[in-house]
């Protein structure tokens, strides 16, 4: 990484102390990877973004590639806010499914998938960028993690699925999903596979799980005989 080099001297009515001019530098700098990609998000083009002096990068950031981290920091926070509160409510294998349907499309849409991807293909060649962008993405591995555990709870399938696991698959797929439907604009095959998916999700919610219990509730139903000797059902 690059290290921080002296400050530069302020110019006339600039405040490189002001949280507006660090969040006008970040947004900016999200705004190059996605339009640009990482190697034109250059400390000339992100001030020009930002509508400041392309020394205040250096000001704040000490390095164009600092405030690009910064730039993704801030992009991931967003969205794993997001992202919590629809796998929060996920209380099903379906409802997860569903949850990650939505994520995807809402990616893509909104252009976040780039920001990471830019960082990714980066990481490649820049010196210890692979480091800092791979511990970034240890908070999604923990929400799938955790919202892997939360709709297997009650299913026996949970023995069979370890959670690290199935959340680092999914992750990995997600991403992968994501960068293909980015670089050839086409959703379909992704969404079809989300569909798949969702189908299976909901045999295992009708199942109890791959179909090692039966369907909850289904003896309660008002009208249905008791099977067992001796019991009848209402009438």
């Amino acid at each position: 990484m690059a290290k921080p080099g002296p400050r530069p001297s302020r110019g006339p009515g600039e405040r490189p102390g002001s949280a507006d001019t660090r969040a006008a530098l970040v947004g900016a700098a999200a705004a190059a990877l996605r339009d640009v990609g990482f190697s034109r998000a250059s400390a000339r083009e992100i001030a020009r973004r930002a509508g400041c002096n392309q020394a205040l990068v250096f000001y704040h950031f000490g390095s164009v590639t600092d405030l690009l981290l910064a730039a993704l920091d801030d992009v991931s926070a967003r969205r794993l806010t997001a992202y919590r509160g629809l796998a929060d409510g996920a209380g099903s294998p379906a409802e997860l499914v569903e949850s990650a349907r939505a994520i995807f499309r809402e990616d893509l849409a909104a252009g976040h998938v780039r920001v990471l991807v830019e960082m990714i293909t980066a990481a490649q060649s820049a010196d210890g960028l692979g480091e800092q962008v791979a511990a970034r993405l240890a908070p999604w591995r923990d929400l799938a993690e955790s919202a892997v555990r939360q709709a297997l709870a009650a299913s026996p399938a949970a023995a069979l699925l370890p959670a690290q696991e199935v959340a680092h698959g999914i992750v990995a797929g997600f991403l992968g999903l994501e960068l293909l439907a980015d670089l050839d604009g086409d959703q379909s095959a992704a969404l079809a596979l989300f569909d798949r998916a969702l189908l299976l999700a909901g045999l295992l919610d009708l199942t109890g799980g791959l179909g090692l219990r039966p369907a909850a509730r289904a003896s309660s139903r008002p009208g249905r005989a008791d099977p067992r000797p001796g019991h009848h059902g209402s009438s």
